[in-house]
Parts: C-alpha cells; sequence; structure tokens
C-alpha cells in the first residue's frame, strides 16, 4: 500500500510503498477515504512528542480518518465489511495518511449520513478538542 510516512524525526514525508496491515482481536482494516491533518501531526514529525510517544521508523502519520471497513478481526462486533466509518487514531496507533489503516473498534464510529468523508475526517480531534474546552 502507498502511504505518507517519514523515515526519521525531522526528515521529509515521502511516499513509501508498505505492507498492508491484518487486522488482529477487536481491530478494523479502514481503507481510508479521507484523512485529517492536525497540529498533532507536524510535532510527531519533528520529535516534538517522542519522549511521551515514542514511534518506530518507518512512520506513517496521521491520526484523524474516514473510510470504509475493508476487514474486521476476531471480536469487532459493532462494524461488518463495508460500514463507513470515522476515527481518532489512538496515540500508539497513528497512522491515517496511507491507503488503509488499522483502527480499534473503540476508537471507531459511524460515519453520519449527511457528512461526507473529508467533512468526517476533519472531526475527530478538533471535535474532542473542543468538548474539552466546553465539558
Amino acid at each position: 500500500m502507498k502511504a505518507l510516512a517519514i523515515r526519521r524525526y525531522k526528515a521529509p514525508m515521502e511516499i513509501m510503498e508498505l505492507p498492508r496491515p491484518e487486522p488482529g482481536p477487536g481491530e478494523l482494516l479502514v481503507r481510508v477515504r479521507a484523512a485529517g491533518v492536525n497540529p498533532l501531526d507536524y510535532k510527531i514529525r519533528d520529535g516534538a512528542v517522542k519522549v511521551l510517544l515514542p514511534f518506530s521508523f518507518p512512520l506513517i502519520l496521521g491520526t484523524d480518518l474516514a473510510g470504509d471497513v475493508e476487514a474486521i478481526g476476531p471480536g469487532v462486533t459493532r462494524f461488518k465489511i463495508g460500514d463507513a466509518v470515522y476515527s481518532c487514531l489512538d496515540n500508539d496507533r497513528i497512522g491515517a495518511f496511507a491507503e488503509y489503516a488499522l483502527v480499534r473498534e473503540r476508537a471507531a464510529a459511524r460515519k453520519p449520513a449527511r457528512l461526507d468523508y473529508a467533512q468526517a475526517a476533519a472531526l475527530p480531534l478538533v471535535g474532542l478538542t473542543a468538548w474539552q474546552a466546553l465539558i
């Protein structure tokens, strides 16, 4: 699969051919149709959060996505193949800037029908941030 990734912190992002991941227990394999871009993405790329979030390389960037469930791992009960979903990926499981991404079932939600994929991918982290500021 094609992915936008870095080989080390502060390195330029480049399109790489990487293996398509396979879903494990409680995971969805999502065919990414849109990915959101957030300040967290460039902070991760620059290594600003590496003490809190250590990653291995090559590292596929991107925390927010919307797409379609391509495959499900054992134990998945809330989603089926073909469902449209969106997600803010867990901190230890980024990788939205790729053709496919693994999403933990608990981190996924059904994409609202009235939103297109780009709109849905733009919501997760900024929506969470707004909710945290208000609550």
